[in-house]
């Protein structure tokens, strides 16, 4: 169906059939022109949700595999609060930080999941590298603020983010 012109003085523009021509075969109808297409999002719009890491030493599973690559995905205010609530975390609440963790590691090696009791049994160290990850990532990049001494006008920089895993 196409639309009609209206003519000086006609009624009102109508729809009316495509007559079939010699150029248009009663089966084919005229489709609609396309919808044009959205603009690019640009690189800078795009949300980055999800962040590889590669530990310094690596998890050792139950079999003596080593898992050192890894993905920890942006957390969300949930995965902030629903430790709280956990009994571990209320008796010892260092114990944060590892539920925490084990809720936004997405991915660690080949392990099929990843859970507090994986990241209980990391190395200190590796345990360290994931927390100070986890400020990075969630304080867009960094936790870090350049700043001059009132003093001596040296620049240094602070740490701006808390001394535990869900503090800011």
């Amino acid at each position: 169906m196409r639309r009609t012109a209206a003519r000086a003085g006609a009624g009102p523009v109508v729809d009316a059939p495509v007559p079939a021509t010699a150029a248009t075969p009663p089966e084919q109808t005229v489709a609609p022109a396309p919808a044009p297409a959205p603009a690019p999002v640009s690189v800078a719009q795009q949300l980055r949700t999800e962040f590889p890491f590669e530990l310094p030493r690596g998890y050792v599973d139950d079999a003596g595999t080593v898992h050192r690559d890894g993905v920890m995905r942006l957390a969300t205010a949930r995965d902030e609060l629903i430790p709280l609530r956990d009994v571990r975390v209320q008796e010892n609440p260092a114990y944060l930080s590892v539920v925490l963790l084990g809720r936004v590691i997405t991915r660690l090696g080949t392990l099929a999941m990843v859970h507090d009791g994986v990241v209980e049994n990391m190395f200190a160290s590796d345990l360290a590298f994931l927390q100070d990850f986890y400020r990075q990532v969630n304080a867009e990049g960094h936790t870090r603020a350049a700043v001059e001494c009132p003093h001596c006008s040296e620049p240094f920089e602070v740490e701006l983010g808390g001394s535990r895993l869900g503090e800011s």
